[in-house]
């Protein structure tokens, strides 16, 4: 495999922020390397957009449909920064979409918890999310897929969770918990994803110096979690994710660009394809 295929595990290209040069940034992502990316949904409308997304760029997008923990409140609706809790009836609403295109899908996500305070106000708000987590993913391993995972503020009860409903083919991105729950997490056989913004997160740094690399891949979660604090993020800059791992971990760039891409293919069996060896 060439030393600069790199993968990037968790973006979410179908965001209005690039709804305008969305062209431009694949093309981009290419010239920097990458061979292909995994593009994440985050409530039932952006379905049609990411199978959308993929259909036109089937050599490089690879779906993953879910319901993330946090949903945009509908017109109407109250929240604090337009935002709460998924209800399970999301879930049971957007289910038969889930099962009509899992033969397409490269995993479910982007799923999990977030118990962030602001949105996640009620021990119901909890209960609710820890439902529609668990059909989720007993809706994955039904089909034989691996899963996406948000865990935002509730690193230890997503693992736990994890591990209580037998999860083995799980991805947690941009993981904020501490370290050693982590390591709990490899254990089980789970992988972690490393954005960019690991130049500005002592945490992250942390987490790399921690984590072996045989459970280290990359993303960006485009357009979120930037090197730069509010300035949009890029496919493009999952290089940078991979320079900080080879300082941290003392190795080469090419050998962590080697073992971030063979740990997706482990991880993601349907990116073989799109990853020219």
């Amino acid at each position: 495999m060439a030393a600069s295929v790199l993968v990037d595990v968790h973006t979410h290209l179908t965001d209005e922020e690039f709804t305008q040069d969305i062209d431009d940034v694949i093309s981009k992502a290419k010239e920097a390397g990458l061979a292909a990316v995994v593009a994440v949904s985050e409530s039932a409308a952006d379905f049609t957009k990411v199978l959308a997304l993929a259909d036109r760029y089937p050599d490089f997008v690879a779906p993953c449909l879910g319901l993330h923990p946090v949903q945009k409140v509908t017109e109407g609706g109250e929240g604090a920064f337009g935002e709460r809790s998924v209800s399970v009836k999301e879930f049971e609403d957007a289910e038969h979409l889930l099962e009509e295109h899992s033969h397409r899908l490269t995993a479910i996500g982007e799923i999990g918890l977030d118990f962030t305070p602001r949105w996640c106000k009620t021990p119901e708000d909890k209960a609710a999310q820890r439902e529609v987590l668990s059909r989720q993913v007993k809706l994955a391993q039904k089909h034989d897929l691996p899963i996406n995972v948000h865990s935002r503020s509730a690193g230890q009860p997503t693992i736990n969770l994890l591990k209580d409903l037998g999860a083995s083919k799980v991805l947690l991105h941009a993981f904020d918990g501490r370290a050693s729950v982590a390591l709990s997490g490899v254990q089980c056989g789970y992988y972690f994803s490393v954005p960019p913004s690991i130049c500005r997160s002592p945490q992250t740094q942390k987490l790399v110096s921690t984590l072996p690399l045989s459970h280290l891949v990359l993303e960006t979660d485009s357009p979120a979690l930037s090197p730069e604090k509010g300035v949009r993020n890029v496919p493009a800059n999952v290089n940078i994710s991979c320079e900080w791992i080879a300082q941290i971990k003392k190795v080469s760039v090419d050998e962590v660009r080697e073992i971030t891409t063979q740990n997706a293919i482990k991880l993601f069996p349907t990116l073989a394809k799109l990853v020219r060896r």
